[in-house]
C-alpha cells in the first residue's frame, strides 16, 4: 500500500504503518491542488489541515481509504467517498478517556471557581466567600451522546455520587444501574449542568441556540469538548448574560479554523467570553494527552492494517 499522510502524526504510528509493508509519503506543506497532481496514492491520513470534499474524493484516483487521524470526521465527505468504495477510518476510542477527564476537570473548576480564585490570589487578592463553590454529588447532568466519549464520561461520574440522565438519538437500551436513558425533554426538565458528546454535522450545526436553551426548566452549567460550531456563540452570551446559563466551559469554539490550529479572537463574542468570570475556555485540548496521543496512533494503526488485510 501506498499511503499519503499530508499532517502531523506520531513517529510509532508511522513505524507501525512501514514495518508491515506500506510505502509512507508525507507532503505536510503541499496545497490541496499540489497533492491531486499525479494523484498516486492507495490511503490517504490526515487530520483536519482541510475538507476532503467530493471534488477532492473524484479526482483522487484509485484511493481505497480515508484515515482521519482522530475522532471526528466532519470535515471528510463521507457519501461522496462511499459512493466511490473509498472506506473511511477514525479513532474516536483513541482519546475518549483524555476528553472524559478533561469535561470533569472543567466541571469542577467551574463549579468551584478554581481559575477565578486562582487568578485572583495571584493578584494578591484573598476572597474566601465570594469564591464559595458548589459540590458535583447530588447534581443531575445531562449527557446528549451516548458515544465513546460520552459513556467514559458516565463511567468517570460514577464515583461523584450525581444523577446522571443520558440522550442518544441513535441509541436505544443503553441504561443501566448508574445512568439513566432519558427523552430530550427529561434533559430539558431536569438537567443542572449538560455536556455535549456529539459530531458536528448538518444536523448538529448550531443546535445549541436561543431555541434550545430556552427549554431547560432551570438555569444550567453547560460544557461543550464537542465541536464549536455545534453552538451558536451569540445566543449562548445573550443566556450567560440574563443567567439562564449559570456558566459555560467551553474547549472548542466556533471561531477557529478548520484545521483547529488556531482562532479568530478579537471578535466582539470572543471578547466577552474572555472577560467572564463564569465562562472557562481551553483551545481545544480535551482529547490532547501524551497517553492519548499513543493510544490513537497503536488503534487507528491497527484499523488501516485490518483494512488492508480485508481487501487482500
Amino acid at each position: 500500500m501506498k499511503i499519503l499522510i499530508i499532517d502531523k502524526t506520531d513517529e510509532y504510528f508511522k513505524k507501525q504503518l512501514i514495518i508491515n509493508n506500506c510505502v509512507i509519503i508525507e507532503k505536510l506543506d503541499d496545497s490541496k491542488e499540489k497533492i491531486l497532481e499525479n494523484f498516486d496514492f492507495d490511503g490517504l491520513i490526515l487530520r483536519s489541515r482541510f475538507n476532503i470534499d467530493s471534488s477532492f474524493i473524484k479526482r483522487a484516483k484509485g484511493l481505497k481509504f480515508i484515515a482521519r487521524y482522530g475522532s471526528g470526521i466532519e470535515h471528510i465527505d463521507i457519501n461522496s467517498a462511499r459512493k466511490n468504495n473509498i472506506t473511511c477510518i477514525n479513532c474516536p476510542e483513541g482519546n475518549k478517556d483524555a476528553v472524559a477527564e478533561h469535561t470533569i476537570g472543567l466541571i469542577l473548576c467551574l463549579l468551584n471557581k478554581i481559575n477565578l480564585s486562582n487568578n485572583q490570589i495571584k493578584q494578591g487578592i484573598w476572597n474566601r466567600e465570594e469564591n464559595r463553590g458548589l459540590e458535583l454529588m447530588h447534581k443531575t447532568i445531562g449527557v446528549i451522546g451516548y458515544g465513546n466519549t460520552g459513556q467514559s464520561l458516565c463511567e468517570k461520574l460514577k464515583g461523584f455520587n450525581c444523577n446522571i440522565i443520558v440522550y442518544d438519538k441513535y441509541k436505544k437500551n443503553y441504561g443501566n444501574d448508574f445512568i439513566k436513558e432519558v427523552s430530550m425533554n427529561e434533559i430539558f426538565n431536569n438537567s443542572d449542568i449538560l455536556s455535549i458528546h456529539i459530531p458536528l454535522n448538518n444536523e448538529t450545526k448550531n443546535m445549541i441556540n436561543n431555541s434550545f436553551l430556552n427549554k431547560f426548566k432551570k438555569p444550567i452549567f453547560f460544557i461543550n469538548t464537542s465541536r464549536g460550531k455545534i453552538i451558536n456563540t451569540n445566543d449562548l452570551i445573550t443566556l450567560l448574560k440574563n443567567q439562564k446559563v449559570l456558566g459555560a466551559c467551553l474547549d472548542v469554539l466556533e471561531y477557529e479554523e478548520n484545521s483547529f490550529e488556531n482562532i479568530n479572537s478579537k471578535n466582539d463574542n470572543m471578547i466577552f467570553l474572555k472577560k467572564s468570570n463564569n465562562v472557562l475556555l481551553t483551545p481545544h485540548i480535551a482529547g490532547l494527552t501524551f497517553e492519548s496521543k499513543k493510544r490513537l496512533s497503536e488503534i487507528l494503526a491497527k484499523k488501516i492494517l485490518d483494512f488492508i488485510k480485508s481487501i487482500k
